[in-house]
């Protein structure tokens, strides 16, 4: 006879905004540990090589931290670097260095593992983080705007495998989150712009009172070579942006994606076949940027979307710096990318598409030949 028992396991997702999160005053990473001894927290960091390389006293100020807060046990060796990007994700080798410093830290299952920096560090780092022990307690101290207004705050960790983005990967609540926006100042241009695309996606799906923020607010974060970053302007969206993400994976959004729906993914089946097509040579936002476009073009000659609603979504993705249009968009592999996207999620096809700004609606089936109108059309709109 069946024993069928119906169980849930209750998680708590800590979501925190702070500056200057290393600074022996700031109390936000200490107050987020618990005791692992009853006395003290046990840690050991991964940072992202890139961001080390861009801010070379950040190893000193998270030693200075350590040494002012007795709560925090450390054994005294150095930070592992991580490299960052999708090329090392994709490289097996990049695991097991952060495996072996959890190892010779000794964490367990109530240490942490403290990852400072993008979204690719955070991904590998989680993941191994995740199957060390079945799982030890993972913070995540995102370094860009792509880490701190999405992926960052997400449950899925991964390393891309078969040629396949995120082949390998669990879903594990980070322990805490922290967005520290003083570590975005030394983003370069491409990668500060990254993760605007994001927001606009969330904010598509979710909130039109938040697109019309982003739309008003693209001219302040669009950034030029040699130029300061906006970190006022660009605080506001990524919080927001942030905060639309964690209330959809926290109130029954579907953690887990356990069912086929998958809004937040809006964007992303051509995003991820133009990533892998490009030897991950186009990053992650600026592919989302381009997938986003492309489906609210579809959304429209599908019959749904107001085409001015269309042209304000393009308008605004072409205000933040992003290039909508790619030569890989002609490639008749991309097309693929609808099959890969079911296989990984399951089941039958899910896409998100646009009824309006801020309505979503999901669709079984996309036409190729509505997709390769949709790229003319997109193109049409982008040309001089």
């Amino acid at each position: 006879m069946p024993h069928d028992a119906l169980f849930s396991v209750p998680y708590t997702h800590r979501l925190r905004f702070t500056r200057s999160v290393f600074d022996p005053s700031n109390l936000t990473l200490a107050d987020a540990l618990e005791p692992t001894r009853g006395v003290v927290a046990r840690v050991a960091f991964a940072l992202d090589s890139g961001l080390a390389t861009a801010d070379p006293g950040i190893g000193g100020r998270i030693d200075a931290y350590l040494s002012t807060h007795a709560k925090i046990e450390h054994d005294g060796q150095h930070h592992l670097l991580v490299p960052g990007g999708e090329h090392p994700k994709s490289d097996p080798a990049t695991l097991e260095p952060i495996l072996r410093r959890i190892e010779t830290a000794g964490l367990c299952r109530r240490s942490y593992l403290i990852v400072v920096g993008g979204g690719a560090v955070l991904d590998v780092a989680g993941y191994a983080a995740a199957i060390a022990h079945r799982g030890i307690r993972l913070i995540r101290i995102p370094s860009t705007t792509l880490s701190q207004d999405d992926s960052g705050v997400g449950v899925k960790n991964g390393v891309n495998h078969l040629g396949k983005k995120n082949f390998l990967g669990s879903f594990a609540v980070p322990h805490a989150v922290i967005n520290d926006a003083d570590l975005l100042t030394t983003l370069e241009p491409r990668d500060w712009r990254a993760g605007f695309s994001e927001a606009v996606k969330v904010a598509l799906v979710k909130d039109p009172g938040f697109f019309d923020e982003i739309e008003q607010a693209a001219p302040a974060l669009a950034t030029k070579p040699g130029e300061p970053h906006n970190l006022a302007a660009a605080e506001r969206i990524i919080r927001r942006s942030a905060e639309l993400h964690l209330k959809h994976i926290t109130d029954g959004g579907d953690p887990f994606e356990l069912t086929a729906a998958r809004p937040l993914d809006f964007g992303h089946w051509s995003a991820h076949k133009l990533e892998q097509l490009s030897g991950y040579d186009i990053r992650h936002g600026e592919a989302v940027a381009i997938g986003v476009a492309l489906d609210t073009v579809y959304s429209t000659l599908a019959g749904n979307l107001p085409e001015p609603e269309a042209d304000r979504v393009l308008a605004c993705l072409l205000a933040l710096g992003f290039d909508l249009d790619h030569p890989l968009l002609d490639d008749p592999r991309l097309i693929e990318g609808l099959d890969e996207f079911r296989e990984h999620l399951g089941g039958e096809l899910t896409i998100s598409l646009l009824r309006a700004i801020g309505n979503a609606y999901d669709t079984h089936a996309i036409d190729p030949a509505l997709v390769r109108e949709s790229i003319a059309r997109l193109r049409d709109f982008t040309s001089p």
